[in-house]
């Protein structure tokens, strides 16, 4: 197998053209207007709106913060239930508002978490349901609201993967208390560095953006003890541009998935993600998941071998949240509270995809999967 001649990324930005940015910043300089709710953060946060098909958009300076603050938008305490198959800002934002994470598992054929077994982990001290949509897969949002609704529970979504994705017809986004997006330069759409709470009347998006800047509701008017989480200029302007090319680009990631798809249905051993059939999909992540018993290799060793060619896929998401040292102690956290998510977790390789990625190194990472010959065994 020939070694690729440069580093390929798991992800690489889209940028928009430098000379629109450029544009905007000769605005900023000569307004010198660079933070504070300004002219770009309102324009973005209402393009926001309009592209999503939602009714407010609140943005952050990223998305963990985001998180940390939609908690306390809703008021959350005690025990909030979650899964362990996501990056760690999901849980890290329970721990950091004193709140105890509920591990359950995940179902098998998305990776998000398993409505049938949130019931179960309810106890008098749950106040909360904080799912992920994983890959940009919706979770069983009509089941996980029947829950909430049963038990008097808020549901609040790390949609960070979910950017413009549509279920059955609206945004994904509509459904829950709230939404909470990445902006993250690894992200679809990305402003950098950035995140958004997305809420469904006026009154919490004015609850929210007190928050963000310090609680403040007036010049001389605290309301509560907020964070400084707010969006600049720079940022708002620049992600503004990156609106007009977004249709563009995930149809460019939309070929690639497509590309490894043709390449990859019938290896057998090698499981590739199907998107959700009700999805109009924004093809954030490309996850294969290797049976070793039957590809005749272990992931990591498939991994370890593809860095050797210079592809550099990376294990999302491994170990689970559950496994590190600060949530490994939780009853919850068992092993075999978690067996879906474990074997997701072992299993799991996210393939390089972006909307440059090129045909020919696309194809030098479909011929690095068939390691040699006896390994170029195909589905009956």
């Amino acid at each position: 197998m020939k070694k690729s001649d440069k580093p390929i990324l798991v992800t690489q930005p889209a940028l928009p053209p430098l000379e629109e940015f450029i544009d905007s910043l000769k605005e900023i300089w000569e307004s010198k207007w660079l933070t504070n709710n300004g002219k770009f953060h309102r324009e973005l946060e209402n393009a926001l709106a309009d592209y999503l098909g939602v009714k407010y958009v609140s943005l952050f300076s990223n998305g963990t913060l985001a998180l940390i603050s939609a908690l306390q938008v809703m008021r959350i305490t005690g025990e909030v239930i979650t899964t362990p198959y996501t990056f760690v800002a999901t849980t890290h934002s329970l721990h950091w508002n004193g709140i105890k994470p509920v591990f359950v598992d995940v179902d098998p054929v998305y990776g998000n978490i398993d409505p049938a077994k949130i019931e179960a982990a309810i106890t008098p001290k749950t106040t909360a349901i904080v799912p992920v949509h994983v890959y940009g897969n919706p979770c069983g949002v009509e089941k996980i609201q029947d829950i909430a609704d049963t038990y008097g529970l808020k549901v609040i979504y790390d949609a960070a993967h979910a950017f413009s994705v549509n279920y059955k017809g609206q945004s994904v986004l509509n459904f829950g208390d709230l939404s909470v997006l990445s902006f993250h330069a690894t992200k679809v759409y990305n402003t950098i560095e950035g995140g958004a709470i997305i809420c469904h009347d006026e009154k919490t998006k004015k609850r929210i953006d007190y928050l963000k800047n310090f609680g403040f509701a007036g010049e001389t008017t605290v309301i509560a003890p907020g964070i400084n989480a707010k969006m600049n200029e720079v940022q708002a302007a620049y992600g503004l541009l990156q609106l007009k090319h977004l249709k563009a680009n995930i149809e460019k990631r939309k070929q690639v998935a497509g590309l490894y798809d043709e390449a990859l249905e019938n290896v057998a051993g090698i499981r590739i993600l199907k998107q959700h059939p009700a999805t109009d999909h924004n093809y954030p992540y490309y996850p294969i998941f290797v049976d070793e018993a039957v590809y005749g290799m272990s992931r990591d060793e498939l991994y370890f071998k593809l860095r050797e060619n210079n592809i550099f896929g990376r294990r999302y998401f491994y170990p689970l949240v559950s496994e590190f040292p600060m949530y490994k102690g939780l009853d919850s956290a068992r092993t075999d509270n978690l067996p879906i998510a474990h074997q997701m977790a072992n299993q799991v390789i996210c393939l390089p995809i972006y909307p440059e990625l090129e045909k020919e190194d696309i194809v030098t990472i479909i011929n690095s999967i068939f390691i040699n010959e006896n390994l170029k065994k195909t589905k009956k």
